[in-house]
This record gives C-alpha cells, structure tokens and sequence, in this order.
C-alpha cells in the first residue's frame, strides 16, 4: 500500500531568546496556525513560505512547501505538481479558517523561492514555488500585501500574526548545508509519494 504525502503540523517549539516570546520553527513540509502571540519561524531556500493572517483577529498561520520536482508536468494546472500545491495552501487556509479567522479578512505574505539548489537549475524550481503561490493567492482572491521571492540566497522568516509583522534575514554568508540538505530530502519525499486527497475548503 502506497503512503501518501501530506503537509504535517510543525512541532519544533522554542523559546526565542531575542525577541523574548515563544516560538514555533517550520521545517520543510509543514504548516503551522495560532492565534496571536506565537512566534512563527523558517528558513527559506527554494521552498515558499505562506504567512496568511485575519487582519482583524490576528489569527495567522505559516506553511513551507516545495512543488514535486516532475519536468513532464511542469506546466500543467491538474498534474499531479499542481495538485500538491493546491494541498499545500489549502491545509493552511482551512486550519486557519477552523481557528476563526475570517475567508473575506485574510491577506497573504510570500517568501523564499530562491535558486539555491545547484542540481535544479534546469527546471528552476524556486521560480516555479514563486509562480504558483502568487497564482493560486490571486485566483482565491486572498490579497498579498508583500512579497520577497527568487534571487540566489536562502532567507530567514520571523512572522508575528498578532500584528502581520514579518522580518526577513537573507542568509549571505550562513554555512547552508543543513538548510540544503533538509530541501534535498524533503524534494526526494515529494518525488516518491502521491498526493493527498483533496481538501475540501471552508467557506
């Protein structure tokens, strides 16, 4: 029997030191949602990062994904990419909408896409992560009020839901090993798992 592949919830929770609040860390594959106060961190190669919050309440959320590397269904909207992607932000949207947030209040900031990965050059996937989360946000008419996408360098992403801050470090002389490594992994998963069923959005 063949186990699908599904976007987790992030686990990895921390206190940060510097900004002085608890923190949660999402990792590759994962997604996280909460009402205000929380800290939401990742580190960004070739993956996007959704931050989606209710403007009004501050409940916000977090994702971290990677369309599958599939060159033959690089540009097909129901290819088996595209649905994974559709999986990705749904999972995001509908925790946060199962949390209270507000359909009509949500407003999206993107992050990461960068072409960091050497042995993806030829299928650009950094660009392509860039490309579909905008897309997929205009077409549920979820408005993106920032946005810091592709480049050469890998990003780190502090989201505050309460107030929709986000602070992004690029990553100039980091040593990325882990931060590749992780990508890497977490592309061969994407390769060798189906996609989830489909979810079925709150309205």
């Amino acid at each position: 029997m063949t186990k699908s592949f599904e976007e987790v919830l992030a686990t990895t929770h921390y206190f940060d030191r510097h900004f002085e609040t608890n923190a949660v860390k999402v990792l590759p594959g994962e997604y996280y949602v909460s009402e205000p106060g929380l800290l939401m961190v990742t580190v960004l190669g070739s993956c996007v990062g959704a931050c989606i919050r209710d403007r009004v309440s501050g409940i916000g959320g977090m994702n971290h994904f990677m369309l599958p590397d599939d060159r033959r269904e690089e540009d097909s909207r129901v290819g088996s990419a595209m649905r994974y992607g559709d999986y990705a932000m749904e999972i995001l949207i509908n925790e946060l909408l199962k949390k209270g947030a507000r359909r009509a209040n949500l407003e999206a900031k993107l992050f990461g896409g960068g072409n960091v990965i050497a042995g993806f050059t030829q299928n650009v996937v950094g660009e392509r992560n860039a490309r579909f989360a905008v897309n997929y946000l205009k077409t549920e008419g979820i408005p993106v009020v920032a946005r810091d996408l592709m480049g050469n360098l890998p990003r780190k992403v502090y989201f505050f839901p309460a107030d929709g801050r986000v602070l992004v470090r690029k990553l100039k002389t980091l040593r990325n090993d882990t931060l590749l490594e992780r990508e890497i992994k977490y592309s061969q998963r994407l390769r060798q798992a189906p996609v989830a069923g489909d979810v079925e959005l709150f309205s």
